[in-house]
């Protein structure tokens, strides 16, 4: 403990004595309210002393600057944000906490008195893996009252979705309900999120220099996920196209294109886990019915952003603007440009509205409620930006250097009369050669990550194109000789024309660098079978290997697959662990926590 000494100080024994009894019994407050107080003393120091001690003790306000930045993120974005954010708090002097939701011990919530939330949403409004716990804690009877809490929170969504930035909401409306003040309202991010979380992130600063008598600095640089120098989601790198080959066998119902690019020259590092961001572009054909529809000038030139860049009307269609989806923030911009009284009574009712969505795109909306009085230019103002595609990386870095490998299922389908294409799958299927380039960027995922312990068995399930980080963790694996078990669960329609990457699973099992493979083809037998049934098969087993601590992995459709994914290994785990439903949720749940369970799924 720090002692006054008498020696060299201004003060005679008596003070000192006074003062060593004092010091030790401030908080922390109380000293800075202390040395707040004397140099407001000091500052006035021409006033005479009778004068000085009658100014008021109000102590000034103080805030803490301790900060903890907690993040809830499926695919990375929120993470990468989160991290970025903590940097910037730090470069302004202020001790940053950043931290996954699922590795906060909720009990310390009461301690803090600065917390940003960082949250994407996840599926139908759902929050992401990572955040399940810590929403579940703060939405129960045991979250506590937090009347000195500073909070704001940052939330990541995509407005083509009808929960838009759910989790995010749900987290801000808590958070005051349980005592927290807002020291910055909540932003929403669509999927070109890079600007408003920018403003946040200085809205945040403001918001916690205010109170400190200080000013904070532009943070415009803020959210972004790498300086410019590097290449990063806001400065792709045009990867050249070595392979595109198709997958699938002659006579299969669907299209898989397995795509080799080169990263050489790029600078850009990925882990197995981390997924490819791909910038496509629309279906030229389309944007000229749609040119044709609205009988615009395809050479007009159009500002595309609010840098005042420009395009011809037609190239800004094609590689800039999002014209395949449609969302109700859009909607409700374009009803100003439209007379038409059936577009104004789709907006009022929201199941109308939300049926009328569901898998129409521009050109079935400039055709539906025409007449339009909008320009070129006002029209496309109100558009998306193109959102990048994310793809689950198929390949190792070190198996493959300075390559990228995909695994990209074609998607056709019809809709409203008229065939429907997935923008990046069928630019991939259709029109992308080898030489071509596509614009790209590296998205990290800590969530979805083979375990340190190259001993851990990994129990691995992805059905269709869901294969393509299993062969990313095969390749690292085997380059690296790791000895522990591994398990696939592979499947598809038919064995002969879909059994993806067959003869390299065939080769892994061969060379034991793969322990057990067991497949599920759904159209090769009378009764459908899928994954997890051939799961069931093998509970004994599967249940043996959680037990000697297993990671399991999950990649693929969300909704479907995952769900009956999810349920079987609860399933398994109660009929084999001899345990209730709630105890064996509670097991997964355990796994989870401990990154023992993990998903890639959309």
């Amino acid at each position: 403990m720090l002692q006054l000494q008498v020696i060299n100080s201004p003060f005679n024994q008596e003070q000192a004595d006074l003062l060593n009894r004092l010091l030790p019994t401030l908080t922390e407050s109380q000293k800075i309210w202390l040395s707040g107080y004397l140099a407001a003393t000091q500052s006035v120091s021409g006033i005479p002393e009778t004068q000085v001690t009658e100014l008021p003790a109000q102590p000034v306000q103080n805030i803490s600057k301790e900060v903890t930045i907690l993040y809830g993120s499926q695919t990375g974005n929120a993470q990468g944000l989160a991290v970025n954010v903590g940097k910037t708090l730090e470069e302004r002097g202020f001790q940053v906490k950043v931290s996954s939701m699922s590795d906060f011990k909720p009990n310390n919530l009461k301690k803090l008195d600065n917390l940003l939330i960082v949250v994407s949403t996840h599926g139908e409004g759902d929050p992401p893996d990572n955040a399940l716990s810590f929403h579940e804690f703060l939405h129960g009877k045991r979250a506590p009252k937090l009347e000195n809490l500073r909070f704001s929170v940052l939330s990541l969504g995509d407005s083509s979705y009808e929960f838009f930035c759910q989790t995010g909401k749900e987290f801000d409306q808590r958070l005051e309900e349980i005592g927290g003040t807002r020291l910055y309202p909540r932003v929403d991010c669509d999927l070109d999120f890079d600007e408003p979380a920018a403003e946040w992130v200085e809205g945040v600063l403001n918001g916690l220099s205010e109170a400190q008598g200080k000013s904070a600095a532009p943070a415009q640089a803020a959210a972004s996920q790498a300086s410019e120098t590097a290449y990063s989601r806001t400065n792709p790198f045009q990867a050249e196209v070595l392979e595109n080959i198709n997958l699938n066998g002659r006579g299969s119902n669907k299209e898989t294109r397995h795509l080799e690019l080169s990263l050489e020259e790029s600078g850009l590092t990925f882990e197995p886990g981390d997924s490819l961001g791909v910038y496509p572009e629309n279906d030229p054909s389309l944007v000229d019915l749609l040119l044709e529809e609205m009988k615009w000038d395809p050479e007009e030139i159009v500002k595309v952003n609010k840098q005042g860049d420009v395009r011809s009307l037609k190239e800004a269609l094609i590689s800039h603007f999002e014209i395949t989806v449609l969302t109700k923030p859009f909607l409700e911009q374009a009803a100003q440009f439209s007379t038409n009284e059936a577009l104004k009574e789709i907006l009022g009712d929201a199941e109308k509205l939300k049926a009328y969505l569901e898998g129409r795109d521009l050109l079935d909306l400039v055709r539906d409620f025409g007449p339009w009085s909008a320009s070129a230019q006002e029209f496309v103002s109100i558009l998306r930006k193109m959102p990048a595609r994310l793809y689950s990386i198929a390949s190792s870095l070190s198996a493959n250097p300075d390559e990228v490998h995909l695994t990209i299922g074609a998607v056709r389908y019809d809709a409203h009369g008229r065939e429907r294409k997935g923008v990046c799958s069928i630019l991939c299927a259709e029109r992308l050669q080898p030489g071509d380039t596509l614009p790209v960027y590296i998205q990290h995922n800590q969530n979805f990550k083979l375990p340190s312990n190259p001993d851990t068995p990994i129990i691995m399930i992805g059905p269709g194109t869901g294969v393509a980080p299993f062969r990313s963790f095969m390749q690292e694996r085997e380059e690296a000789g790791a000895k522990g078990k591994s398990w696939m669960f592979f499947g598809d329609q038919h064995f002969v024309t879909d059994f993806l990457y067959q003869t390299e699973w065939q080769q892994w099992l061969k060379d034991g660098v793969l322990t057990k493979m067991d497949v599920a083809f759904s159209r090769d037998t009378d009764e459908k079978v899928y994954v997890q049934h051939r799961m069931l098969e093998q509970s004994k087993e599967l249940f043996q290997w959680l037990q000697e601590g297993a990671a399991v992995y999950i990649c693929g459709d969300e909704k479907h697959m995952a769900h009956d994914v999810h349920n079987t290994l609860i399933d398994i785990i109660e009929k084999e662990g001899g345990m209730s439903r709630e105890k064996a949720a509670e097991y997964l749940a355990g796994m989870q926590q401990q990154k023992r369970y993990q998903r890639d799924v959309y």
